[in-house]
């Protein structure tokens, strides 16, 4: 017997010794919440690993809110992934003492400064509303007088907001990106359908400020220009303004040049922009014929595309998804025998079905409607900004209001933005997640008789079974 009580310790101990080597260096979790899975992208993880800041975090939250859990779930996954990430929850309706400081600290006057996430790092705050931290739908909830409706949260964006705000508190200065005015482009403050106010919000996710800007007169583009958008102008881009952007892209510069339709001129059948005969010097050729995919397309000449080049990292995360287009051009690289040896290179990015027409031909092919260009800055030559990135897409629409959160356009605006800013550790992108609600809705009448059925009914059905038990016995 002590033979085998000292054996039955000594394998514990050793099974204990074997656990706690293995935990050292391979680390389980299993995620779970209640209504969605909480696991960070890998977008997240690399920020996170980066951040060698003391970042206060502050759940300024009623825990009955539903919303609370996923919050907080959330957060403990940046402290893990990150230790200088500290996370502290103010119950502002039960900790009054706790949630006047923190009101008196981040200047939480109004009433309606509640449910926030407070991001404090050295003093550089930034706060995140609940009302951002989720997407809803409004649900009707059965009644029976008058019909009501309820705010039902049909998709979690904990993540995308939270990391933009850490990008924000973390970083000295933000990016900024310039979009060009004019001659007739997509306004970023704009609300409409073929408004850039949605892209504007996905920069501002990714820490880059959007600015208008016009290069009339005496005006360049700024030195502080991270990186120059031209959302497709329908008019003559002056010669002295192309020579403006001709010199800013040999500086260095990066630039995201989207046409469309309305680009081409009907009689001549050419780019009315003149912004073409810029984008040739890197290569770069831009169709003036409207493209229309048989096999792929959604209404009139829209269509779906595809077709990725897999090997380069704007659109490598979309291979399992698609674009949508909104009657493309092509855009494709300039056909020539020989290439210098300083020339930029050049990719093609995206491709139709290989029965796509161009304009009034019969005759179907596969055409390229999107590439990017980089050139790196001449030995022994130094750049002002740098080397050059350019991404130049045959649509505009596509990134517009009424059409960017369809298929991956949203994703795809994240990943070329980061990628002409050459930050390619977020390149993966962080998307909403689905959040699921398991709800039992009845009106008063049946919640009354579930009342009396769980009150009165099961009490009662265990005295009477117990009672038969009873005479049973007795007999």
């Amino acid at each position: 017997m002590a033979f085998q009580v000292v054996l039955t310790v000594v394998v514990v101990l050793a099974v204990m010794v074997m656990l706690n080597y293995l935990s050292h260096d391979h680390h389980l979790r299993l995620h779970s919440s209640s209504r969605t899975k909480i696991v960070l992208s890998s977008r997240t993880k690399v920020f996170l690993h980066s951040l060698t800041n003391d970042i206060k975090t502050v759940v300024y939250f009623d825990k009955n809110e539903p919303l609370y859990k996923d919050v907080a779930d959330l957060l403990n996954e940046y402290q893990l992934a990150n230790g200088r990430i500290s996370v502290r929850t103010v119950d502002y309706l039960r900790d009054s003492g706790a949630a006047q400081k923190t009101k008196t600290e981040y200047k939480l006057g109004a009433t309606t400064d509640k449910d926030l996430v407070i991001f404090d790092c050295g003093g550089k705050v930034k706060i995140v509303d609940a009302n951002a931290l989720a997407q809803y739908a409004l649900e009707q909830v059965p009644q029976e007088k008058e019909p009501a409706f309820r705010r039902k949260p049909t998709a979690f964006l904990g993540e995308m907001m939270c990391t933009a705000a850490l990008m924000d508190v973390t970083n000295p200065k933000p990016l900024n990106a310039y979009f060009l005015r004019g001659h007739g482009e997509h306004a970023p403050s704009g609300a409409d359908d073929y408004g850039y106010m949605k892209l504007a919000s996905v920069f501002a996710q990714n820490y880059i400020q959007v600015q208008p800007l016009t290069l009339l007169a005496t005006n360049t583009v700024p030195m502080d220009c991270n990186l120059l958008v031209i959302a497709g102008p329908t008019r003559t881009i002056p010669e002295i303004e192309l020579e403006k952007i001709d010199q800013y892209l040999s500086q260095g510069g990066r630039l995201l040049a989207l046409f469309n339709a309305q680009g081409i001129d009907k009689e001549t059948g050419l780019d009315r922009t003149g912004l073409d005969k810029v984008l040739t010097k890197w290569g770069i050729s831009v169709g003036t014929a409207i493209l229309h995919d048989p096999d792929s397309f959604i209404r009139d000449w829209d269509m779906v595309v595809s077709e990725f080049n897999k090997q380069h990292p704007v659109v490598n995360p979309l291979l399992a998804s698609g674009l949508y287009m909104v009657q493309p051009r092509s855009v494709g690289l300039v056909k020539s025998r020989t290439r210098a040896a300083d020339a930029p290179k050049a990719d093609e990015l995206a491709f139709t079905g290989p029965r796509t027409v161009a304009g009034s031909s019969r005759q179907g092919e596969r055409f390229p409607v999107m590439v990017a260009a980089e050139k790196g800055a001449v030995k022994g030559v130094v750049t002002e900004r740098g080397s050059s990135r350019l991404i130049v897409a045959g649509d505009s629409i596509f990134l517009a209001n009424g059409w960017i959160d369809s298929a991956a356009n949203r994703d795809f605006a994240s990943y070329a933005a980061n990628w002409l800013l050459d930050r390619t550790q977020l390149l993966e992108g962080i998307g909403p997640r689905p959040v699921s609600e398991y709800r039992v809705i009845m009106t008063k009448t049946q919640l009354q008789a579930a009342e009396w059925i769980l009150l009165g009914g099961m009490p009662a059905s265990v005295l009477v079974l117990g009672s038969l038990v009873w005479l049973r016995r007795r007999h």
